[in-house]
This record gives structure tokens, sequence and C-alpha cells, in this order.
């Protein structure tokens, strides 16, 4: 790729950030490259000039992500329709989604100013929130779709419906339904199956699902998804990559689908994913 401009996405809280990110500035500005920093970030360099988060993946080429997997679910949020490419360096935990060891960061930044990577393209959900036949609220996802009870510990009843058709009522904790991206997430730990990221489906796994027969579902990528809330719960929640939430009342209904963007991965020839897989997960240990 040419060498335009980067865009820095951080999460503050992580020790290492302040350190990581004055180092990787000076050395983007070395080789002439922009780097554009949120207001956030300026203000850790002790900057002004910062910009809105929310105009990075408009001024930028390429989002570099330095944090873990939720600061790489915002930098895809972020991406939208421009689908620039996002490369992860993993400053936090497990990092499913982060391409890169902290290490190895400068070798990586200049493979990519060599074009020697590959975008993988994931599919991201589109979520529309209805109430009284208006949306009410909408937006992108990369992981998750999640609909939630309340603080209190009774159950919710939800009616699931695809391509229009009835499936099933469902009385548990609730439903997350995910992309292959997704399944490693909240999906997995609610017993749900991994699907591989070039797998075009998605699945809807229960929460704590009241009869012991509801299982996850997987349904081809061009299903519509449709979830009504009825039962009356005044603490139910709909909430997207576990990040944006919005309350929901008794009737009102998240439709689901397929989003026409794709999150755009940068990655390099000898990553892996089972390889990966083994490695977050612990498979074969032991």
């Amino acid at each position: 790729m040419q060498r335009k401009s980067i865009g820095i996405l951080t999460k503050p809280k992580f020790p290492e950030v302040k350190e990581t990110l004055q180092s990787v500035v000076s050395w983007l500005r070395a080789k002439n490259i922009v780097a554009i920093l949120d207001i956030t970030s300026a203000a850790l360099l002790g900057e002004t000039g910062g910009i809105q988060k929310a105009q990075l993946a408009s001024q930028a080429d390429v989002l570099l992500v330095l944090g873990g997997d939720g600061t790489m679910l915002n930098a895809a949020r972020l991406a939208g329709e421009r689908g620039i490419p996002i490369l992860g360096v993993n400053m936090g935990g497990l990092g499913f989604l982060t391409e890169v060891r902290l290490e190895n960061l400068y070798p990586s930044l200049d493979r990519v100013f060599a074009n020697d990577f590959v975008l993988d393209e994931r599919l991201m959900l589109k979520t529309h929130v209805h109430r009284h036949g208006e949306t009410v609220t909408q937006g992108a996802v990369l992981n998750d779709v999640v609909i939630s009870k309340g603080t209190l510990a009774r159950m919710i009843e939800l009616k699931i419906a695809i391509q229009g058709e009835f499936v099933t009522n469902l009385r548990g904790d609730g439903l997350i339904v995910s992309t292959p991206t997704g399944s490693t997430a909240y999906s997995l730990s609610a017993g749900g199956p991994i699907l591989a990221p070039a797998v075009q489906s998605l699945v809807l796994t229960p929460i704590c699902p009241h009869t012991l027969t509801h299982r996850p579902l997987i349904v081809p990528a061009e299903a519509e998804i449709a979830v009504t809330l009825t039962s009356k719960d005044d603490g139910a929640m709909a909430t997207m990559d576990g990040q944006v939430g919005v309350a929901i009342s008794q009737g009102d209904t998240i439709e689901i689908n397929v989003s026409e963007h794709r999150t755009r991965l940068i990655r390099f020839p000898e990553t892996r994913y089972y390889e990966v897989l083994r490695e977050k997960l612990k498979w074969g240990d032991g």
C-alpha cells in the first residue's frame, strides 16, 4: 500500500499504551506517514488537535488498534461503510481478533507498507430495533447481538422468526445472534459452536434456556432473523458487540441480518486460524 495515513485507536487503560503510542507515532512520523489521533490518544501524548473517534475511519487509510478484542470491535464499527483495513496489536488478554504481538509491531507495519499481507473479510450484522412500527435504534456489529433479561432473576420470553417463518418461543435468560467471528465470544461461553470465519452462516445461541431441547441453531448468512420480546420485563436489553445497548420493552422486535459491509482485518500469510484456536483455547495442552 502507499504510505498514506494511519488512524490510531487505543485503549487508554492498558499501562503500556502511552509508551507504545509515543513510540509508534514517532516511528511513523520519521517515515513521513501521517498519524491521525483521536482526542483521547492525543491527550495521552500531551498534544492538541485530536479528532472524534467517529471521524478516524473517514480520514485514515488504515486503522491501527493498540488494545484488545474490545477495541477491535469498536474499530470495526468505526470503519463501517468505508471498510478500511484494520491492524490489531494485542495489548490485552485472549485476543482472537488482534493479529500482532506487541514485540512484532514495527516489523508488521513494515510488512503492511510493503503490501506483504492479506485482507481477511469478516461478516457483520446490521440490527434494527423496532417499536410500534418505528426504528428506535440501529447499528452494525462484528461479533453479536444479545437480547437478555434485566437484573432480576426471572426469565424473559422471546418469539423467534426466520425469513418471516415462526421458529419457536424461547424462555430463558436470552438469546445470542452471532457471526462466525463472534462464535468464539459470548456464544462459545453459552455452549454455542465455533464457526470458522469463512463459513457464511450465523448462529442463534440460547442463554440458559428453560427447555433443554432448545439448542444452538446455525442458519445461512442470508437469513433474516426477527426476535420479539413477548414478556413484560422492565430491564430487558438488546446489546451490540457487548458495547452498545438499548433498553427494550414488551412487543419490541429486533431485526438482524448480514450487513452489505465487511470488516477487513489485516492478516499475514503465515497466520493460521486453527493455530490461533489451539493457542487461545489451550487445545492439546497437557
